[in-house]
């Protein structure tokens, strides 16, 4: 296992083997490890202690379909503790091909000097002077590396938001087709990453290779089934590359879990403008493309381009959560507005969901009006110029519920919700509560289970049964988290025999055993040792908890609050 570690301060690079501590080590097992055993949990986020760490899954860069994900670890500035976020595009798959499994960033440069670490396609890397584009935004940024160093790379970088150190900043990664739209955002880490004074890695692509593979036979196999589970499920096969994750908007607005105008509501009268159905419709009008390759290895095909009116490039890809954030959570219906909105994050470097949740509070404290989309465009402008206001928004939710001295703040740990509102799935008030993340739906996306029209058993207004069972797809995520296998494919796993399947692979690429059972096991472990982090930053149960309004504000149209008690919250990690 080569991992390459950047001392900032030093501006020295060294690498090293390291034994991995359990079979399948990679993205988010990696990154959550490392940060346990090396970052003071008391540390100052943005401090010279904190470290970043880089590592693509552990099937990352293999023949494996939909297995190009990045996970960036640190200590949270907006949750204050550990922290995860993941993203696709074409970086993970480049620096497994070339075998590296971590980049480890610590220390901290004299303020006034910025890098680039550039890594080539044998593996070394070096640092570069970024002091000339330091406060470019990534769109422009990306286009000037690529004119320095070539076409062959992929490029992750931050934004204006990152170098400003503001807490809801995104760390952008580049597409198939180079553009910095695919986001981490969750967690702050752009800010981490401006605090190391590194404003972009750059890694060569390569042809030809894969990662190693200790049974290439075996593993080929456990593929080629994985692949074809995916391309027979309905879901990712033809509803996912004709309306990408859009295709939730209908459902989950007519399941009332749709959050509106800050969550006072949970239908949205204008869902049928933003939905995916009518964002399909635009897009082809347009000439633009509904269905498009975001990730390496991907054969769904999610993504889509939107354009506007003179088939002139808007943004890629224009997601759920962002039609969520900046659609229904404001009260805007305008899916143009949306797109550019969507744009002006990427660019800024900005997470959509914490952004358009800090637009909602402040609207709802009523510093502008709900629906005021150009009131929201002029809101995230601020950010990038860095006035007193837009470094407000920048921090994410709860500054600005600080600043308005406003109580209606949806976050957990500092962190937005998502588009699901716990009142209306209480399942979901389980993940976003009791998630080492903050309010995070990909750790632990228990809609399908709550709801009727997903196939879904339990009650979604009701206790019984969501604990264990977000308790039980937490575990499960923060191990698919570790491979790098994206989301939209774990239909791949609805193969016969589907997680025999996969655990095989993990086998077959390590040459080591590998069951269902140590599966588990390696999800439990990943589990545990994030919340020893945030037990040791200072954590305790009082951080498990939702904000007052979603216990007290019956939500329309189902008039319910969540109704999961703190005792049962507090059993959900009880190994």
């Amino acid at each position: 296992m080569k991992i390459i570690r950047v001392d900032m301060a030093a501006k020295k690079i060294t690498t090293e083997e390291i034994v991995p501590a359990f079979t399948g080590m990679g993205g988010r097992g990696l990154t959550s490890f490392f940060i346990n055993k090396e970052v003071p949990a008391g540390c100052d986020p943005l401090g010279p202690e904190n470290k970043l760490i880089f590592a693509p899954g552990y099937l990352s860069g293999s023949s494996l379909v939909n297995s190009s994900r990045f996970s960036i670890g640190a200590k949270s500035p907006l949750t204050g503790g550990i922290k995860e976020s993941n993203v696709g595009g074409t970086v993970a798959s480049d620096l497994a091909r070339i075998g590296i499994s971590a980049i480890i960033v610590e220390g901290a440069p004299e303020k006034k000097h910025s890098y680039l670490l550039k890594i080539d396609k044998e593996g070394k890397a070096v640092l570069l002077s970024a002091d000339g584009l330091w406060g470019k935004r990534t769109y422009d940024l990306v286009k000037c590396l690529k004119d320095t160093h070539g076409e062959n790379h992929s490029i992750t970088c931050i934004g204006p938001a990152g170098e400003f150190q503001l807490s809801a900043a995104s760390i952008q990664s580049t597409d198939m087709d180079g553009r910095p739209c695919r986001a981490a955002g969750r967690g702050g880490l752009g800010a981490v990453m401006g605090s190391k004074g590194l404003k972009a890695l750059i890694v060569e692509k390569t042809k030809g290779k894969t990662a190693l593979i200790q049974d290439p036979e075996s593993f080929k196999a456990g593929a080629k089934i994985f692949a074809k589970a995916v391309m027979e499920n309905e879901f990712s096969a033809e509803i996912l590359p004709s309306l990408g994750s859009a295709v939730l908007v209908e459902p989950i607005n007519a399941a009332g879990a749709f959050p509106t105008r800050n969550a006072r509501q949970g239908q949205f009268e204008g869902a049928d403008k933003i939905s995916g159905e009518t964002m399909a419709q635009i897009i082809k009008s347009r000439g633009g493309k509904p269905n498009h390759k975001g990730c390496s290895q991907c054969i769904i095909n999610c993504s889509n381009e939107y354009v506007d009116k003179e088939g002139k490039y808007m943004t890629s890809s224009l997601e759920y959560e962002t039609i969520w954030s900046m659609g229904g959570m404001i009260g805007n219906d305008d899916l143009d507005a949306i797109a550019r909105l969507d744009f002006l994050c990427d660019d800024i470097g900005l997470d959509t969901m914490s952004t358009g949740v800090a637009i909602a509070v402040a609207m709802d404290a009523g510093y502008k009006e709900f629906g005021d989309a150009k009131a929201a465009i002029e809101m995230v402008e601020e950010v990038a110029k860095g006035t007193e206001f837009g470094k407000i928004i920048g921090h994410g939710p709860a500054r600005v519920g600080q600043h308005f001295n406003h109580s209606r703040v949806p976050v957990v740990k500092g962190q937005s919700i998502a588009a699901y509102d716990p009142r209306a799935i209480q399942g979901m008030a389980v993940t976003y509560s009791t998630s080492p993340m903050g309010g995070d739906h990909t750790a632990g996306w228990v809609v399908d289970s709550n709801l009727e029209a997903f196939g879904g058993t339990l009650d979604q207004f009701s206790a019984d049964g969501q604990v264990e069972n977000s308790r039980n797809v937490q575990l499960h995520m923060a191990a698919v988290d570790t491979v790098g296998i994206c989301d939209f494919a774990q239909t791949g796993f609805g193969a016969p025999d589907g997680l025999e399947n996969v655990c095989k692979m993990i086998q077959a690429k390590s040459g080591n055993p590998f069951s269902t059972e140590d599966w588990n096991a390696t999800g439990k472990k990943i589990i545990q040792t994030e919340l020893e982090f945030n037990r040791n930053a200072g954590f305790t149960k009082e951080q498990d908890r939702l904000p007052k309004m979603f216990y007290t504000e019956p939500l329309p149209p189902h008039n319910k609050v969540v109704v999961i008690s703190d005792e049962e919250m507090d059993t959900t990690f009880n190994f």
